[in-house]
């Protein structure tokens, strides 16, 4: 398996953090981390991981000639594309087809099932049709399903970011990241809409980000989704901002803002991150400008789990067997050629948070 063990051996000083809500930056030792893959000359954000182990990650549509827009890394490190080579054929030359990838953001497995979220907003360019999922399904390596957003889920702006199927309310909640908002697809009779479109809570909160230094001058609205399905809780948060807002998904439902606004609450104030993850009480996410992975305790202390240099843009975040994984998507050091830059996976145990 193409893996391998690197100690972070660091000092973490105290992360000087203020929060709304008494929340308290902690100490902690950094975790090993172990490399999953690495490829290069194609940018990934996403990964997730199946039930049985199996790895997904995607490749976004920012520029031309990306490889794939899904891909499965194999046991010995390689990045193959997934479900097959056709439904990724379009990604490369933005070719718009219904039944291919056009710029995939995001991949969650859930179950026996991989939903693959499609934009279908090429290098920022506007959308050009219906944003959808495609659903795989896990055991036949085929699509099942294909999940299109109504004309009023979105707006031509919209970047649909990431995702969390609830089965308990049988409902999928997303982010939309370019145009500030969350979005509600119901499983019961394919209906979608939006919540707190343009909403204090799901927009921007600054224009610069400065990481490790370097400004991102881009605005990225709500980004950054979690969900305690045992609760009942939605956790997002702007990748622009550093507010955690949450809300009981027994009150999400198609409603005004000044309705819906007074069922959400502030948590805490974190980092900007930009994916997130909700196991066993914790919300896992990154500090971009610190490039830190941390973790938000059911007592608000904000812990540090990984820090140093395997952490550039820790992007997306998915836990398996208590082993957490993230990618390094380096958006800060990006530009139109990626070509000679190196994208990872990684992995490090939480068993023990």
């Amino acid at each position: 398996m193409n893996t391998k063990a690197i100690n972070q051996g660091l000092v973490i000083t105290a992360i000087a953090a203020l929060f709304s809500v008494n929340a308290v930056a902690k100490n902690v030792s950094t975790s090993q981390v172990e490399l999953v893959g690495e490829i290069k000359g194609t940018q990934i954000t996403g990964v997730t991981v199946s039930d049985n182990g199996r790895v997904f990650v995607n490749a976004p549509n920012w520029r031309d000639g990306v490889r794939f827009s899904v891909a499965n890394i194999t046991s010995n490190g390689e990045f193959v594309a997934y479900p097959n080579e056709q439904v990724n054929a379009c990604v490369a030359q933005s070719e718009v087809r219904k039944d291919c990838f056009l710029a995939v953001q995001s991949v969650v497995a859930h179950k026996d099932k991989l939903y693959v979220l499609d934009t279908r907003n090429p290098k920022f360019q506007g959308v050009i049709d219906a944003p959808r999922l495609f659903v795989v399904d896990l055991k036949s390596n085929k699509i099942d399903q294909t999940l299109l957003l109504s004309d009023d889920a979105y707006h031509p702006d919209s970047y649909i970011n990431d995702l969390r199927v609830d089965e308990k309310t049988n409902r999928i909640f997303m982010t939309d990241s370019g145009h500030a908002g969350l979005v509600v697809y119901n499983l019961d009779d394919n209906t979608s809409y939006r919540i707190l479109d343009n909403h204090e809570t799901t927009k921007a909160e600054v224009d610069t980000l400065s990481v490790k230094g370097k400004p991102f001058n881009n605005v990225v609205h709500s980004d950054g989704i979690a969900l305690d399905r045992l609760n009942g809780t939605l956790y997002f948060h702007a990748l622009s901002g550093y507010s955690l807002y949450a809300i009981d998904t027994s009150d999400i439902k198609q409603a005004s803002n000044e309705t819906l606004s007074k069922a959400v609450r502030k948590v805490a104030t974190t980092g900007a991150p930009d994916g997130m993850v909700y196991h066993q009480g914790n919300v896992y996410l990154a500090n971009l400008e610190t490039q830190e992975v941390q973790y938000l305790t059911p007592s608000l202390d904000l812990r540090t789990l990984v820090k140093g240099d395997a952490v550039n843009w820790a992007d997306t975040f998915s836990i398996h067997n208590n082993t957490l994984y993230y990618t390094n998507s380096k958006i800060q050091d990006a530009g139109s050629d990626v070509s000679n830059m190196t994208f990872e996976v990684y992995k490090t145990i939480i068993s023990s948070h």
